[in-house]
């Protein structure tokens, strides 16, 4: 198999130490892995600006969708009903979770290049106070649009509701004060902006919101209260976890912090970002999303003309050492390019190189 470096929201090209650290076995009972688990939930809490007397780290086996999932049919009950704020993919598939987990909930839909409105949100509150729970993705990844946390975490706290964010793709590589923006359940995964590897998602969740979260859960598996209270215990998860997964975040977590931290991160993914959609705008390819509610994490990019072969630009640049995304709207051609990850600006220089030349080819 030919290698390559991944241009892609997650999974993404990780260093050559975060591999290495799943070339050893480690038994899931043994005190020393236990105390990987206690250090990774702890390093969350701090990345989060989360006081550990007010809010918890629970680890989840699976992709972040599992994560997601866990805290809706864990944190959600009967009685609750849940305004979901959607402009693509992601957050409307916490709208089929819903649906799935037969949740009262309400959607808040938009274009995929639009912000929420804050006096329609306003309005939606206004009119229905059954609504106690607000759920809003903070990258969505379809787009690589940034929605708004801050007014939502503001609405949030005025109306008096549990608030649930999607981090998927944003947390470890953008500052999120969790506890100073009030947020209840933050979710994200092994695999994104902390540049680990598939396998787990995490919650950082506000203790006295989960505690009260017993007996709610419609799964098993996915019981995160259950999660919570045998893992608080010395770090042992429920049922089997993906031990190597594990070992290789805790590295990806010190080469965070040896990195700089977050700050440091976000600069260098904001510069990626930027570069990226410069040059390809030099040569004819456009952001899908506008700067302003850009992300540093992912750009969707339309199709520069009606002749554009995606398939044939993918293998071009896959051929040269680099691997894109397909796009995810429907209504409009794009592909999409991500810059999180081992990914610095050499590459992105590279990767412009290649799709000029690219385009120059094409172009005779």
């Amino acid at each position: 198999m030919n290698t390559y470096k991944l241009l892609t929201p997650g999974p993404l090209t990780t260093t050559r130490a975060v591999k290495e650290e799943m070339l050893a076995d480690r038994c899931t009972w043994d005190d020393e892995y236990k105390a990987i688990t206690q250090k990774i939930r702890s390093q969350l809490l701090n990345l989060a600006g989360a006081d550990p007397a007010q809010y918890t780290a629970v680890l989840m086996q699976g992709s972040g969708t599992f994560a997601v999932e866990a805290v809706m049919t864990s944190a959600i009950s009967d009685d609750d009903k849940v305004l979901i704020v959607t402009n693509g993919a992601y957050g409307e598939r916490i709208v089929k979770m819903a649906e799935y987990i037969g949740l009262n909930y309400t959607e808040y839909k938009l274009n995929y290049d639009e912000h929420p409105d804050e006096e329609e949100l306003r309005a939606r509150l206004h009119k229905d106070p059954r609504i106690t729970h607000i759920a809003m993705v903070h990258c969505e990844t379809t787009t690589g649009i940034l929605n708004p946390l801050e007014l939502i975490s503001s609405l949030s706290k005025e109306y008096g509701k549990t608030l649930i964010i999607d981090a998927m793709s944003s947390f470890g590589g953008m500052e999120i004060d969790v506890q100073g923006l009030g947020i209840d359940y933050l979710i994200s995964s092994a695999n994104k902006c902390i540049q680990g590897v598939p396998g787990f998602g995490f919650v950082i969740a506000k203790l006295e919101k989960l505690a009260a979260c017993e007996g709610i859960a419609r799964s098993l598996a996915l019981d995160l209260y259950d999660q919570w209270k045998g893992m608080d215990q010395d770090g042992k998860w429920r049922y089997t976890s993906p031990t190597h997964v594990v070992a290789a975040f805790s590295k990806a977590l010190d080469e965070l912090y040896e990195e700089g931290g977050i700050s440091a991160r976000f600069s260098r993914y904001q510069n990626n970002n930027r570069l990226l959609r410069e040059r390809l705008a030099q040569i004819g390819i456009q952001a899908y999303i506008t700067d302003d509610k850009q992300s540093p994490i992912i750009t969707t990019f339309l199709f520069p003309s009606e002749g554009f072969s995606f398939e044939h630009f993918y293998a071009y640049i896959k051929e040269r050492g680099y691997v894109i995304y397909p796009g995810k709207l429907t209504d409009v051609d794009t592909f999409r390019i991500g810059n999180i990850g081992e990914i610095y600006e050499q590459d992105i220089e590279q990767l412009c190189h290649i799709i000029e030349e690219y385009m120059g080819v094409t172009a005779q």
